[in-house]
């Protein structure tokens, strides 16, 4: 067993160190910059502007939408230039690395804890929780999702071998799943790349919440209504007739899942594990795919599926985080303030999966989905109209969108936190019950 992690950290290390080799670090293009404004020239519109860890100098002009209040002057910024512009016309400007306040900080502490919790409660990273999380308190999407992503590798790491302790985590299924996963990551990072260097940072503010609100309303729905079937059907778990058809495809080579209890082509595992990649190198989001995946594709039971996701997550974040860590995109500080809690809440919420019913942790992923769905998509009127596909919105509705938007996250979180930790009371509580007139025959037997 020691042999098979240190294979897996092997892997994870190494194939992502000689692929940036290869790629000399895909550095940003030309018409996207990372730097510093020193100095502006109101009259002139145009700003001097100190490239990132060189001290190459650029005269940057303002686009004709933005006003001198777009520029914040001695703080790290992103600056998308103007294709279609001639000279350094900017297009967008976004600060990369928010000030961290007293009231940011419990913010993410609190955020991590839930996070975590569902995390190794449910197998997903949490970061349908922590990214649009991030987001809300202010960071740009694409600095959201490289400092998930970087955040989710040792907490996935120390989930994974807590339910493996437990004898949920079919390490053969997660590894041969992490290989198209890691693949799937790669393309991910260039689609979010693509996006961000085309249409700034409020082309990825948009990309990032439509992606989260379009997937999370599907595979939430599906997963809550596949929940109400499993608890009136009295809990017991059914395999999907989806997973059984494809069960039956008898085609080279054939795969074994001991823990899973499966036999499956690993043709079948291939697209499950390549849009568990994509999605999480996108929007920092991949085990609300790779678990419904198993569970209804491959046909492993939600136990099962939401631990062996976390191998899965641990190879994707060690990746990706390499990779956006090239890109400079990550801020460490998120990354450490959330990686605090979100340690105790994994294993909080693994130890939780021992209490309860299957349909249990299926509902719990659905709620937790549908509401963060409401938090996206109120940002997104605001988000196309940053990018130019709609007007401006009105003042009073820009601020009610927010304030839907931030009370429904609040919502999601302090629901996911009160769903897991009251079935974990009534589980702990019935296993105390069982196990109490045991423990009095026992007594009596020895007496």
């Amino acid at each position: 067993m020691k042999r098979l992690w240190f294979l897996l950290l092997a892997f994870c290390l190494v194939l992502p160190l000689a692929t940036s080799a290869l790629a000399a670090g895909d550095g940003p293009p030309k018409d996207m910059l990372k730097g510093v404004f020193t100095s502006f020239d109101s009259q002139a519109r145009t700003v001097v502007f100190v490239k990132d860890g060189t001290s190459e100098t650029l005269v940057l002009t303002l686009g004709e939408k933005m006003t001198p209040a777009d520029v914040t002057m001695n703080k790290k910024v992103m600056v998308s230039l103007d294709k279609n512009a001639d000279g350094n016309v900017m297009k967008d400007i976004s600060i990369m690395f928010m000030d961290m306040t007293a009231s940011k900080i419990i913010a993410l502490l609190v955020v991590g804890l839930i996070g975590g919790l569902l995390s190794g409660f449910i197998g997903s990273g949490g970061a349908f929780v922590l990214t649009p999380a991030m987001m809300s308190l202010g960071a740009p999407g694409a600095v959201a999702v490289a400092s998930n992503m970087c955040h989710k590798f040792p907490k996935a790491m120390v989930g994974a071998y807590k339910r493996w302790k437990y004898g949920q985590v079919d390490i053969k299924l997660g590894l041969v799943m992490a290989v198209t996963a890691i693949i799937g990551v790669q393309i991910g990072i260039k689609i979010q790349k693509y996006i961000l260097h085309t249409f700034g940072n409020a082309g990825s503010n948009l990309y990032v919440s439509f992606v989260f609100m379009v997937v999370l309303v599907l595979v939430g729905g599906y997963v809550l209504y596949d929940a109400y079937k499993l608890a009136k059907g009295g809990g017991e778990t059914k395999v999907s007739r989806l997973a059984m058809r494809m069960q039956k495809i008898n085609l080279w080579p054939m795969m074994e899942f001991k823990v899973a209890k499966v036999r499956i082509s690993a043709w079948i595992t291939i697209p499950v594990g390549l849009l568990t990649g994509m999605l999480a190198a996108t929007i920092a989001v991949g085990g609300f795919i790779g678990v419904p995946g198993m569970i209804y594709v491959i046909g492993a039971s939600a136990v099962v599926a939401s631990a062996t996701e976390l191998i899965i997550a641990f190879a994707m974040g060690a990746y990706g985080s390499i990779q956006w860590g090239l890109s400079g995109l990550i801020d460490i500080r998120m990354t450490l303030l959330i990686l605090a809690t979100s340690l105790v809440g994994v294993q909080l919420g693994a130890l939780g999966t021992t209490y309860v019913k299957d349909y249990m942790i299926k509902l719990v992923m659905a709620s937790t989905m549908l509401i963060v769905a409401v938090s996206r998509g109120a940002l997104v009127p605001g988000y196309l109209a940053d990018v130019g596909l709609r007007s401006a919105l009105d003042p009073a509705l820009a601020h009610t969108l927010g304030q839907v938007s931030f009370w429904a996250l609040v919502t999601a979180l302090a629901s996911a936190g009160i769903i897991i930790g009251i079935a974990m009371t009534k589980g702990m509580l019935a296993a105390s019950k069982e196990t109490a007139p045991r423990t009095s025959a026992e007594a009596v037997n020895h007496g």
